[in-house]
C-alpha cells in the first residue's frame, strides 16, 4: 500500500501490503539506493539553490549562519550540490527539500525579498516587545509591593530552573529516539542526523525562553499594576497588564516566525525538512511538558490556599497563609508559562503542518515556491495588523477612559481583539493579491477567504465563550443564584451545564467555519493541489492564528491582574505607618484603599473571562491543524490518495477501533492530570494547615514555609507530568506499530474528542470561576455560605480549565507529530522482513503504556486519615517529604483553626525564625 513516500510522512518505498511488501524499480535518475527505497516525488525536486550560501546576505549571518553552513556541510549539502541528494533518503519529512523560492516572482521582485522584508518585519517585533518590557521596568510601584514581586519572581525563577533541567532530560530522551530512528534505521548520515537533533534543541529552548521572558514581564507589571490601583482610577489598572501582555505576544509570535524565516533563507534546500521536523518536535516537548507541568502545579497550589477561606475563614490573599505566595507562583508557572510555550509550539507546528503540504500535495514548482512566500508573507503582515490594532485601540481606550471613575474592563479587550481581526483580514487579501494574484482571482480570492474563515473564528469564539464565562453573562448568574439555593451542589451542576452548553456552540461554530472552508477549497483548488479541502482546513487554522500577538495579549493579561490583586494584599501597605503621608509627599497620589481593592477585583474578573477565551482558540487551532499532519500519513498509506482509500472507513474493522481508542485515551488523561492536582493538593492542603500561623500578632507567612509550598507543588507537577508523558509517549508508539490505518483513526478520535472535552473543561471552569467573583465583587458576601459554595465550585473548575483542558492542545500536536516518526519506524520495519518484531513491539510498548496508566492513579493516590481508614492498608501514595511531619489523623481543621487562634507562642517564635 506504500509507494512513492521518500518525501512523504512514511518514507520512500512502496508497500503492496502491510504484510507482504513488495517494490517497484527505482527511478533511472536515482544514482544510488540504500535498500528498496526510492522515490516517486524525487522526479518533481527542483535543483538546490547553488549559489545559497555564497550570496552577500549570508555573511551577515554572523555565527548562526556559519553553524548551519557547517552542519549542512556535515550532512553532504555543500552549495552546488545537485537538486537531489546522491542517495534516497527515507525518514519522512525530514526528506523534504523546499523548491527555489526565487522562483516566486512578485510584480518582478524575488520572492526571498519578500522573505527578507518579513525577518525585518520580526525584529522590528522583538524590538517593540523589549522596548515595552524596559518601560515596564521603569514604571513606580512601592518598596513594599516590589519586594513582593520580587519573592514571586525568585520562586518563579526556582521552577523554571527545575523544570529546564527535567526537560534536558527529556530531550535526551527524544534524542537518543531520533538517533536511533534516523541513523540506524533510515541511514542518515551524523550530519543531517545532527541538524534534527539540533533544531530540537532550538525549538525547544524556544518554548522555555519566551515562557521565562512571560514571567519576567508579569512580574514586572504586577507590582506596578497593584501601586497603580491606589489613586482608585481604572485606566491605568487596565493599561499595565495589557501593554505587558502584548509585549509577550509580539516577542513570542516575533521570535517563532523569524526562527522559520531563517531556515527558510539560511538553510541549504535539502537539510530544510530536517531543520523543520526538529524544530517541531522540541517545540511540541516543550509545550507538552511546561503545559501539563504548569497545569498542575498552579492548581495544586491554587486549591491548597483557596481552601483555606473556607478552613480558616480568611482572606484568598491573606499573608499569613504560606500558600499565597505558591498561588502567585501558580499564576505564572500555569497561566503564563504554559501558554507561552504553547503559544509557541502552536505557531510553529502550523506552519511546519502547511509547509509539509505545499511540498507534498503540489506539483508545480513554481506554485510551491509561491505558495510558501505567500503563507509566510501573510504571517509578517499579521504581526503589523496586530501591532496598528494595538496603537489604535490604545488611543482609543485613552480618550475614553483616562479620566473616567467607572470602566468596563472587558470592552477594551474585546474591541481589541475585534480591530486586529478585521485589519488582519484586510491585510491577508492585500497580502494575498499582491502575492498570488498573477494565478488568477480563483485562486488568491479563494485562499484569502478561506484563511478569513480563521481570523473571524479568532473574533467570534472570545465573544462566545464570554457568553458562558464573563461575570455579566446569564449562565455564571445563573450559577451564582444555584448556589445561593442549593450551596455547593448545584453550583456545580450549573456549571458543568454552561461548560455543556458551550460544547456545543463552539463546536457548531467551528463546523460552520471549517464548512465554508471546504466548501470554497473543493471547487476551486483541485486543479492545482491534491487534497484541497485538506489544505482547507489548514488554513483555516492558518487563520485561527491571525491576531496571535493579541491572543496571547490577552491571555497574558490574566495572570496580572490575579498577581496584583495578591501582591497589594501580600504587602500589607495600608497598614504601614504613615503610608498615607508619605504618598502624598513623595507621589502626590491620595490613596482610595476600598477603591483600589475593588478596582483589582473587578479587572481580575475581566482576566478571568479572557483567559478563557485563549483557550478554545489555541485548542481549536490544534484540532484544525492536526487535520493537515494527519495527511502526511494518509497520502503515503494511499500512494497520493489511488489506492486503499477503502480503508479510511467504518468498515474497515482497524479503522474503527482507532476512532474508538482515541476517546477512551482522552478521558484517561483528564483523569490522570486530575488526579496529580488532587494528590499534590492535599500534600499542600496538609502541609499548610501544619504551618499556618493565625495568632493575633502574626502578620505573614515565613518565606522558608512559602518556598517549601512551592517546593511540594513543584515535586507532584514533575511526578504528574512524567507520568502522563510516558504513557502518552509509549501509547504513541503501541498505536502507530500496531496498524496504520488504526493509528489514522486514532489520531482522528483523539482531536474530535479533545475539542470537546477541553471546550466543556474549560468552560465550566470558567463559569465557576467568575461565579465566585461575582459572589466576591458585586454582592460583597466573602465569608458567607454563599461564598463557600461559590469557592468550593472554584476549587473544581481549577484543574478543569487550567490543567487537563489546555494540556489536551499540546498533546494532541505531540501525537500527531511523533506519531509521523513511529508509523514510519513501524513500515520500515516491517518492510525488512521484522513484522513479527513490529508486532511484538506494539505490544510491549502498550504494556509500558498500560503500566504508567496504572501508575497515573495508584502511585498518585492521597494519604490522609479518610483515605487511610477506607483503604486496605495498601500504602500506595508518595511519602511525606522528608523532613516535614503529616498532620495528625482525623484532626478536625477548624479545631485546627481554633487551636492557632488561641495563641501558641512556640509556633510564632518558629515562623519567625
Amino acid at each position: 500500500m506504500f509507494r512513492g513516500l521518500m518525501h512523504s510522512a512514511l518514507g520512500g518505498r512502496h508497500v503492496a501490503d502491510p504484510v507482504h511488501l513488495s517494490h517497484r524499480p527505482s527511478d533511472s535518475r536515482n544514482r544510488r539506493r540504500r535498500g528498496p527505497r526510492h522515490s516517486l516525488l524525487a522526479r518533481t525536486r527542483l535543483p538546490v539553490l547553488r549559489r545559497l550560501l555564497a550570496r552577500p546576505c549570508r555573511r551577515a549571518a554572523g555565527a548562526a549562519g556559519a553553524a548551519v553552513a557547517v552542519c549542512a556541510a556535515a550532512a553532504g549539502c555543500a552549495p552546488g550540490a545537485g537538486g537531489r541528494p546522491d542517495e534516497d533518503l527515507g525518514g519522512g519529512e525530514a526528506s523534504l527539500a523546499l523548491p527555489d523560492l526565487s522562483a516566486a516572482r512578485v510584480g518582478g521582485v524575488d520572492g526571498r525579498v519578500l522573505l527578507a522584508v518579513g525577518v525585518v518585519i520580526c525584529l522590528v517585533g522583538l524590538g517593540f516587545g523589549l522596548v515595552t518590557f524596559l518601560q515596564m521596568r521603569r514604571l513606580p510601584a512601592h518598596r513594599s509591593m516590589l519586594e513582593v514581586a520580587e519573592l514571586i519572581y525568585s520562586t518563579c525563577q526556582a521552577y523554571l530552573v527545575r523544570q529546564g533541567r527535567f526537560l534536558l532530560i527529556l530531550w535526551v530522551f527524544i534524542t537518543a529516539v531520533i538517533v536511533l530512528y534516523y541513523k540506524a534505521l533510515v541511514g542518515f548520515g551524523w550530519g543531517r542526523v545532527g541538524i534534527v537533533i539540533a533544531f530540537s534543541l532550538l525549538g525547544m529552548a524556544g518554548s522555555y525562553l519566551v515562557a521565562w521572558f512571560g514571567i519576567r514581564v508579569n512580574t514586572f507589571a504586577n507590582a506596578r499594576t497593584a501601586y497603580a490601583a491606589l489613586p482608585g482610577m481604572p485606566y491605568p489598572v487596565h493599561r499595565i497588564p495589557l501593554r505587558s501582555g502584548m509585549s509577550i505576544g509580539m516577542v513570542l509570535i516575533s521570535l517563532e516566525l523569524l526562527m522559520m524565516l531563517i531556515i527558510l533563507l539560511l538553510v541549504p534546500a535539502q537539510v530544510a525538512g530536517a531543520c523543520f521536523i526538529g524544530f517541531a518536535i522540541g517545540e511540541s516537548l516543550g509545550a507538552s511538558a511546561l503545559r501539563i507541568a504548569g497545569g498542575i502545579f498552579t492548581k495544586i497550589a491554587d486549591i491548597g490556599a483557596d481552601l483555606m477561606k473556607i478552613v480558616f475563614k480568611i482572606d484568598e490573599d491573606d499573608p499569613r497563609n504560606p500558600g499565597v505566595i505558591a498561588d502567585c507562583t501558580g499564576d505564572n508557572a500555569g497561566d503564563s508559562v504554559g501558554p507561552s510555550a504553547d503559544g509557541f509550539e502552536t505557531y510553529g507546528v502550523t506552519g511546519v503542518a502547511l509547509v509539509t503540504f505545499v511540498l507534498l500535495a503540489v506539483d508545480d514548482p513554481g506554485l510551491q515556491a509561491t505558495l510558501l512566500v505567500w503563507l509566510f508573507s501573510v504571517r509578517a503582515a499579521m504581526i503589523v495588523a496586530a501591532w496598528a490594532a494595538y496603537a489604535l485601540n490604545s488611543a482609543w481606550t485613552r480618550h475614553r477612559y483616562a479620566r473616567a471613575e467607572r470602566m468596563n474592563f472587558e470592552m477594551p479587550l474585546s474591541t481589541l481583539v475585534w480591530l486586529t481581526s478585521v485589519l488582519c483580514i484586510a491585510l491577508t487579501y492585500l497580502t494575498t493579491w499582491v502575492v498570488l494574484g498573477a494565478y488568477g482571482p480563483g485562486l488568491w480570492l479563494r485562499l484569502a477567504t478561506i484563511v478569513t474563515c480563521g481570523t473571524a473564528a479568532g473574533a467570534l469564539i472570545p465573544e462566545l465563550v464570554k457568553v458562558f464565562t464573563s461575570t455579566r453573562s446569564r449562565h455564571v448568574r445563573e450559577t451564582v443564584k444555584s448556589s445561593r439555593q442549593g450551596g455547593a451542589s448545584l453550583n456545580i451542576l450549573s456549571g458543568v451545564v454552561a461548560g455543556n452548553f458551550s460544547a456545543y456552540w463552539l463546536g457548531m461554530t467551528v463546523v460552520g467555519l471549517m464548512t465554508a472552508a471546504y466548501l470554497l477549497g473543493s471547487h476551486g483548488l483541485a486543479q492545482h493541489m491534491l487534497a484541497p479541502s485538506v489544505f482547507s482546513f489548514g488554513l483555516v487554522a492558518f487563520g485561527f492564528l491571525g491576531t496571535g500577538p493579541v491572543t496571547i495579549a490577552v491571555d497574558s493579561y490574566g495572570p496580572v491582574t490575579d498577581n496584583a490583586q495578591s501582591v497589594y494584599e501580600l504587602s500589607r501597605i495600608e497598614r504601614i505607618d504613615g503610608i498615607d503621608d508619605a504618598l502624598r509627599a513623595e507621589t502626590g497620589i491620595e490613596p482610595r484603599w476600598e477603591r483600589a481593592k475593588l478596582l483589582l477585583e473587578d479587572n481580575d474578573g475581566a482576566g478571568n473571562t479572557f483567559k478563557a477565551t485563549a483557550k478554545p482558540v489555541l485548542i481549536g487551532t490544534a484540532v484544525v491543524g492536526a487535520t493537515t499532519m494527519i495527511f502526511s500519513i494518509i497520502i503515503g498509506l494511499t500512494d497520493h490518495l489511488t489506492t486503499g482509500i477503502d480503508r479510511l472507513s467504518l468498515l474497515h474493522a482497524p479503522f474503527l477501533l482507532g476512532l474508538v481508542t482515541g476517546g477512551a485515551v482522552v478521558f484517561w488523561f483528564s483523569g490522570a492530570s486530575i488526579q496529580a492536582v488532587t494528590t499534590g493538593a492535599n500534600r499542600a492542603v496538609s502541609f499548610i494547615r501544619g504551618s499556618i500561623h493565625l495568632d493575633s500578632d502574626a502578620e505573614r507567612a515565613s518565606v522558608e514555609d512559602s518556598r517549601r509550598v512551592v517546593e511540594i507543588c513543584t515535586q507532584y507537577a514533575q511526578q504528574g507530568m512524567l507520568t502522563i508523558f510516558l504513557a502518552v509517549f509509549f501509547a504513541t508508539l503501541a498505536f502507530a506499530f500496531a496498524e496504520p490505518y488504526f493509528f489514522i483513526g486514532y489520531l482522528v478520535s483523539i482531536a474530535v474528542f479533545g475539542l470537546y472535552q477541553a471546550i466543556y473543561m474549560a468552560n465550566a471552569g470558567g463559569a465557576w470561576d467568575n461565579a465566585k467573583k461575582v459572589v466576591e465583587v458585586d454582592l460583597h458576601m466573602k465569608g458567607t455560605a454563599l461564598h463557600d459554595a461559590s469557592v468550593v465550585g472554584d476549587t473544581v473548575g481549577d484543574p478543569f480549565k487550567d490543567t487537563s483542558s489546555v494540556a489536551l492542545n499540546p498533546i494532541i500536536k505531540f501525537t500527531t507529530l511523533f506519531g509521523l516518526l513511529a508509523v514510519e519506524l513501524a513500515v520500515s520495519l516491517t518492510e525488512q522482513g521484522a513484522g513479527r518484531l513490529v508486532t511484538g513491539l506494539s505490544v510491549v510498548f502498550l504494556l509500558l503504556s498500560v503500566f504508567f496508566v496504572h501508575r497515573s492513579f495508584y502511585a498518585m493516590r492521597t494519604t490522609g486519615a479518610a483515605g487511610e481508614e477506607l483503604d486496605s492498608g495498601e500504602d500506595e501514595g508518595p511519602e511525606p517529604d522528608e523532613g516535614h511531619e503529616a498532620p495528625p489523623r482525623g484532626q478536625d481543621l477548624r479545631a485546627r483553626s481554633t487551636e492557632h487562634v488561641a495563641g501558641s507562642g512556640a509556633r510564632r517564635e518558629r515562623a519567625r525564625a
